[in-house]
């Protein structure tokens, strides 16, 4: 599951930086900006997402090795 979770936070990566292309900075909330600034949002979203559950995983297991020992 730590190398899927690895290839998702890349593909989100890959996604925010596609759609940064797509972003018109003179006029950022009509036509495709908008769209991209949705993508952005949504991969960034994705990114905090994995890494609170990367964080979480890395806690649960430090827990249960403290538990044994």
């Amino acid at each position: 599951m730590k190398y899927f979770l690895y290839i998702l936070m890349a593909l989100s990566v890959l996604t925010l930086i596609f759609n940064v292309t797509y972003l018109d900075f003179n006029n950022l909330f009509a036509g495709d900006s908008q769209i991209a600034i949705i993508g952005i949002l949504a991969s960034a979203c994705v990114l905090v997402i994995i890494l609170i559950l990367l964080t979480s995983k890395a806690i649960e297991q430090k827990y249960k090795e403290s538990r044994r020992g």
